[in-house]
């Protein structure tokens, strides 16, 4: 009998959300699929149970009453959850689909995001990813991307970013380099070495070199006769070569580090970084598949999060 009077209560209460909802006893049974007086009987047990009014009957209009109001928002919040729980559920029991569209700066895809794809690709086989390695702005609508990955801080408050590491800043050299023009021991020594530029695609101007010195950060307009467009990459390729002094992430050389290619310079001016943001708008995260891949990555970058 408690099992059944609390059923009862259950489809009550759905009941009632519908009649507070439509503000009317006719359209709530219209969208429940039952009679009326079926509707008017559930909310009487209803307001007999919880020994209150829920509603101001009149011939015109059905309003809550105040005890009612508090009491709908209770329910409508429960019902809710319910539904969620009900949602991820389902997801759980169903495999994950669709084509995934993300823009990732070169650098980044290359070292973070490009190695983690096969192993994504392994536990969500219905998934596709189509990755665009670029180092331009995207724009969401008219180019149809999902997803996001930028440097540097969020302009656009439409979209939600997710911050997925802070990523260090080095100077590096090459060896040849360094002994042919000596190493700069102070930020002033840089105005007399070439110093490598990358040029941001978005503003067109020279990326200023970040450092550190007695806990305040200095921004430095370095100078250089060789700059490179679009491709942050082709940066590592010129310092290797010996053309010039490079401020750049730690991530992307760490192997020419290991094997000497490359050497760190001016560490105690170290210390200096800059943020790597996964960026989407906020309906994007109601696909399913695109919510597994976003929980994706935080899931495997989470080491470098863990830096921030």
């Amino acid at each position: 009998m408690a099992q059944q009077l609390k059923r009862m209560m259950f489809s009550s209460v759905e009941l009632f959300c519908l009649v507070a909802e439509n503000e009317s006893f006719s359209k709530a049974a219209l969208h429940a699929g039952v009679s009326p007086a079926a509707v008017s009987r559930s909310i009487a047990r209803l307001e007999k149970h919880l020994a209150t009014p829920l509603f101001v009957r009149t011939t015109r209009q059905v309003r809550l009453t105040p005890q009612g109001k508090m009491y709908f928002e209770e329910c409508k919040q429960a019902l809710n959850q319910i539904l969620e729980a009900e949602q991820q559920l389902k997801n759980q029991k169903q495999q994950p689909s669709g084509l995934i569209r993300i823009s990732v700066p070169t650098p980044y895809g290359h070292y973070r995001i490009l190695p983690l794809l096969a192993k994504f690709s392994q536990q969500y086989p219905a998934i596709e990813v189509d990755v665009q390695l670029t180092n331009k702005n995207v724009d969401f609508i008219a180019e149809g991307y999902d997803l996001a990955i930028r440097g540097r801080q969020l302009s656009d408050s439409n979209l939600i970013a997710r911050q997925l590491e802070q990523a260090e800043l080095i100077v590096v050299a090459s060896p040849q380099y360094l002994k042919k023009f000596g190493i700069p021991q102070s930020i002033e020594d840089l105005q007399h070495h070439q110093c490598i530029q990358f040029v941001l695609p978005s503003t067109g101007k020279n990326v200023p070199w970040l450092f550190n010195s007695n806990h305040k950060i200095i921004e430095y307009q370095s100078t250089g006769k060789i700059r490179c467009l679009d491709d942050i990459l082709g940066t590592i390729t010129l310092a290797k070569h010996s053309a010039g002094l490079l401020q750049t992430y730690r991530f992307i050389v760490e192997k020419e580090l290991q094997n000497g290619e490359l050497i760190e310079i001016l560490t105690k001016f170290s210390g200096t970084s800059r943020p790597f943001s996964l960026l989407y708008p906020l309906k994007k995260h109601e696909s399913f598949h695109i919510r597994v891949f976003i929980d994706f990555l935080i899931k495997e970058l989470k080491p470098q999060a863990e830096l921030i």
